[in-house]
């Protein structure tokens, strides 16, 4: 098997006590133009279950919100209902996307408390929300361009989501995909952004850094970007940090923030333990990938060596494959699922790997390319 294209992990362990332990990813929260609409597309396309509702029935007089689930993840899609205010301004500057990234933890206060003294700046104070379930504590501090981290502690809640939420029950369901979690989520950032923000995480957050590519690692003919992928002390955390690097051409980091306005998530990494199926699931439900030649999968098995999986189907679906010392990925790319060129989906399977897929990065940044192209972008 040629090891060329694989990469050793530089795993490290943050340093002195984990003052920020994460028990996970609690909801990650879009800002759209239409919750409603927006809610029927995940389910139906995503596989996504009705979970709760906040809205005028729920005494919620400027901004409706649904939340729907899928295995550990929690998607809150919220709308404002009145003209004016933060989220129309928001989704009239970003367009749709996600404002916040919240965070699960055992105690919201002391993750503010923590944080804010290390020098986060703050979003909301911790405050109480209560109900006939229990109570929820929740805080919350920036991070790059106008995304937040919300800290959730629910240890002493059982209802739905959270309290000014009703349990949401429409006939209409679907059957889900097979996503299970998300693995990662990526940030782009602008210029000479990208340690300025490691730092942060690292800093504020007692992250480490997990592993780097340079613009050698992510580069083809045309484009290139430098990225760290940062990761929270038990390794459930990971957020990769872009940003753009000199090339010949306009990068998909530079065409995500010119149309962006800014720093933000560009993409929700969710696992699935069968991505073929998942793939072929998504794909008839109208997700739309990214096309990868048939020349990729000449080699490929060369490079990665041997896998479990019948290589047709996954050449037939687009599916890219990497492999590192641990074992090996596969994993795809959805187009952007917004009408601006900026959010979109990796659907991954790890089979043992812990990278992030750096003998893909060619091929995928071509297949980016090529949509630039048709949109005139690049």
């Amino acid at each position: 098997m040629s090891t060329e294209n694989t990469i050793e992990l530089k795993k490290t362990v943050p340093q002195a006590e984990d003052f920020l332990p994460l028990l996970g990813t609690d909801y990650v929260e879009l800002y759209v133009g239409n919750a409603k609409q927006a809610a029927y597309y995940y389910q139906q396309a995503w596989g996504f279950q009705p979970v709760a509702y906040s809205g005028l029935e729920t005494g919620s007089k400027d901004r409706v919100s649904y939340v729907l689930q899928q295995d550990k993840i929690r998607l809150v899609l919220t709308s404002p209902i009145q003209p004016g205010g933060d989220i129309n301004r928001h989704i009239d500057l970003h367009g749709d996307g996600v404002k916040i990234v919240a965070l699960w933890v055992d105690d919201a206060r002391k993750s503010y408390e923590e944080t804010t003294k290390r020098g986060a700046k703050s979003y909301v104070e911790p405050y109480e929300l209560n109900d006939e379930h229990g109570q929820v504590v929740l805080s919350g501090i920036h991070t790059y361009g106008e995304t937040v981290h919300m800290f959730v502690e629910r240890k002493n809640y059982s209802g739905p989501f959270m309290p000014g939420y009703k349990e949401y029950k429409p006939n209409f369901k679907t059957k889900e995909t097979g996503l299970k979690y998300i693995d990662h989520m990526v940030g782009n950032v602008g210029w000479n952004e990208m340690n300025k923000w490691c730092e942060f995480y690292a800093k504020v957050m007692g992250f480490a850094q997990l592993v780097s590519f340079d613009d050698k690692d992510i580069s083809t003919d045309y484009t290139a970007l430098m990225s760290k992928v940062m990761s929270n002390g038990n390794g459930r955390i990971k957020f990769p940090i872009n940003e753009p690097a000199e090339g010949k051409k306009k990068s998909q980091i530079e065409e995500y923030i010119d149309f962006y306005h800014g720093a933000g998530v560009q993409h929700i990494a969710v696992a699935t333990d069968n991505i073929i199926e998942t793939v072929t699931n998504l794909r008839d439900r109208g997700v739309e990938f990214l096309y990868v030649p048939e020349a990729y999968y000449d080699d490929v098995l060369d490079r990665v060596g041997e896998i479990d999986e019948d290589l047709a189907p996954l050449k037939e679906l687009g599916v890219l494959i990497d492999r590192d010392d641990e074992g090996y990925l596969l994993q795809i790319f959805t187009k952007p699922v917004l009408d601006r060129p900026t959010m979109f989906f990796e659907i991954i399977q790890r089979k043992g790997a812990q990278s992030f897929g750096k003998g893909n990065f060619k091929a995928l940044f071509e297949a980016i390319e090529r949509e630039q192209n048709l949109r005139g972008t690049l």
